[in-house]
């Protein structure tokens, strides 16, 4: 039986969308094990990579990455990725990984890829992204020029609702700070005070400075001039007794 040939295992997932389209960590790494039995590797070792955004393509933000490079040049052996776009999207990052002088293998492409064939795989993909967001840009234009309302109705109804609800909210708590704002009180004194009433907050809790500031900058936003649409009826005033902009800016500085 032949001796089984080293790997570093590198997974890179995203915290905002880690189970997304299968890339998840379970499915990159059941898709590097299987590759490692068909073709007489074992992972030395595995690297994972958890990012909090978009924005990582550069190596120094990539720290479990460059330790996977180091692990496989100290072991004379390749990193391997389950597919192509967790190393990156971007195809002058993958050229400078090329760089480094550390073989990768891409477990969905095979172990017989050279880095050629890599940028050629990454480069089409590129310019797969680029086309479909033209054509997406495109589309959305002539449908705004026919008129076609962009945008999905019921999620601007559900951001609605949640406007209305917080507005109705302020209703219970500005008879209970307009006055403290007139006499100086800081929002940290109108957060305890509210707390103290027992006014509840939308999630039942505490009130802190942060949510008080926030309903008196939401009826700021609420009492900027808003320019109607010809022939458009002007909205109604959604709270009876709103707080003047002086007594607004008074509070939130």
């Amino acid at each position: 039986m032949s001796e089984l040939k080293p790997m570093v295992s590198y997974l890179r997932v995203s915290t905002q969308a880690q189970g997304r389209s299968g890339l998840g960590v379970e499915a990159q790494r059941e898709a590097i094990a299987r590759f490692a039995g068909v073709h007489g590797f074992e992972v030395a070792t595995e690297f994972i990579e958890v990012e909090s955004g978009k924005g990582a393509d550069a190596l120094e933000l990539r720290p479990q990455l460059r330790q996977a490079l180091i692990e496989a040049k100290l072991r004379r052996c390749s990193v391997v990725v389950a597919k192509l776009d967790r190393l990156s999207r971007d195809v002058a990052f993958i050229a400078g990984l090329m760089a480094q002088k550390v073989a990768f293998i891409v477990a969905d492409l095979g172990p017989d890829v050279d880095p050629f064939i890599l940028h050629i795989y990454a480069a089409l993909a590129e310019k797969e992204r680029a086309l479909i967001s033209q054509r997406t840009r495109e589309a959305l234009a002539r449908a705004k020029e026919r008129g076609v309302a962009i945008g999905n109705p019921r999620l601007r109804e559900a951001r609605q609702k949640i406007v209305d609800k917080a507005l109705a909210r302020d209703e219970a708590i500005l008879p209970v700070i307009l006055p403290m704002v007139e006499a100086g009180a800081t929002l940290r004194q109108m957060a305890e005070e509210l707390t103290a009433r027992g006014v509840p907050t939308a999630r039942g809790g505490r009130w802190a400075a942060e949510q008080v500031q926030t309903a008196l900058e939401r009826q700021a936003n609420r009492l900027r001039p808003v320019v109607n649409a010809p022939g458009q009826a002007p909205v109604e005033p959604r709270v009876s007794a709103p707080p003047s902009r002086a007594t607004i800016a008074a509070a939130t500085g």
